[in-house]
């Protein structure tokens, strides 16, 4: 089975709603900032759950702030 590649478009969506922050952002997905940063860097995959309310503070799609790619 190939392993998937998650990637993620949360810093552009950040900058994109007015310069977010880090912690703004952590505060409405009820996480901590380092979870965010540590997310945005791809050294950890969110839980269903958090993705979705990520996505939801940025109103999009999910498919629209995460990224799945399968690598060979």
């Amino acid at each position: 089975m190939r392993k998937p590649k998650i990637t993620n478009t949360i810093r552009r969506l950040r900058f994109d709603a007015n310069e977010m922050t880090q912690k703004d952002l952590a505060d409405k997905a009820g996480v901590s900032r380092q979870t965010i940063a540590a997310i945005e860097k791809a050294k950890y995959t969110p839980s269903l759950e958090l993705a979705f309310k990520i996505a939801r503070v940025f109103g999009q799609p999910l498919e629209d702030v995460f990224i799945c790619e399968y690598l060979d």
